[in-house]
């Protein structure tokens, strides 16, 4: 049995899975709060499932990218449990778990995080012969650039905007495949699901020296009387 973690955005998520079934899970609006709701969060979900801490064998993470913020208590907080539990951790990709849900599609997938401005974090996935595989490592780009990118019909998903969808659409026309957005929530599930299979083959990740995909630096503090600016996030 096992806990997956996913503070990488606004949108939290966590889940407790066996190998075979999702015990239970939940998904919320977090904000920029991760640090007080995650643990009380966590606490309640495995109280509604009767399951104590003590039963866990595996903590699962995403590691981004995502917000700086999110993704530093997401991972020290799973650290932290596969620490006192002495138990194993792993760490996934958020674009991954936004991309594994559309496997059985066929189609080249590509997941789609915000990056501030007009930026965004993207990468590429493809169900293969059965086989899962990244085509392309997740990386910092614009829409423009994936849609000038993109030959053939693509499936776009993650915490798309409406402009982002509509300059897809507009440039890409049936090549690009948007799903609704209920079809587009990230569930912490498919997290827990590709956490497993690390889990059974052996395929740990060391506690210590596990860290968070920032494809962008962190935002730098600033002075009180400065005018702040947003989350820098990836």
């Amino acid at each position: 049995m096992h806990l997956a973690i996913d503070t990488s955005t606004d949108i939290a998520g966590i889940a407790i899975a066996d190998e075979l079934n999702i015990l239970s899970e939940l998904t919320w609006n977090c904000g920029q709060n991760h640090s007080v709701q995650l643990m009380p969060r966590i606490t309640q979900l495995m109280g509604k499932a009767e399951i104590k801490f003590e039963q866990l064998n595996g903590v699962v993470v995403a590691i981004g990218p995502g917000s700086f913020n999110g993704l530093r208590v997401g991972v020290s907080t799973a650290k932290g449990i596969a620490y006192g539990l002495g138990i194993p951790l792993v760490g996934i990709s958020t674009l991954e778990v936004t991309a594994y849900g559309y496997g059985f599609s066929d189609l080249p997938i590509c997941p789609i995080i915000n990056a501030g401005r007009t930026e965004v974090a993207a990468a590429l996935f493809r169900q293969i012969d059965g086989d899962w595989q990244k085509l392309t490592a997740e990386h910092i780009t614009t829409i423009p650039e994936l849609c000038e990118q993109t030959n053939s019909k693509t499936l776009f998903c993650g915490e798309l905007k409406p402009a982002a969808i509509e300059e897809l659409i507009q440039k890409l026309g049936d090549k690009a495949l948007i799903p609704s957005p209920a079809v587009r929530l990230r569930r912490p599930g498919l997290l827990a699901e590709l956490g497993y299979r690390k889990l059974e083959s052996g395929n740990y990740d060391d506690a210590a020296s596990l860290q968070p995909i920032y494809l962008k630096k962190p935002p730098i503090t600033q002075h009180k009387n400065m005018t702040p600016q947003a989350e820098s996030e990836l």
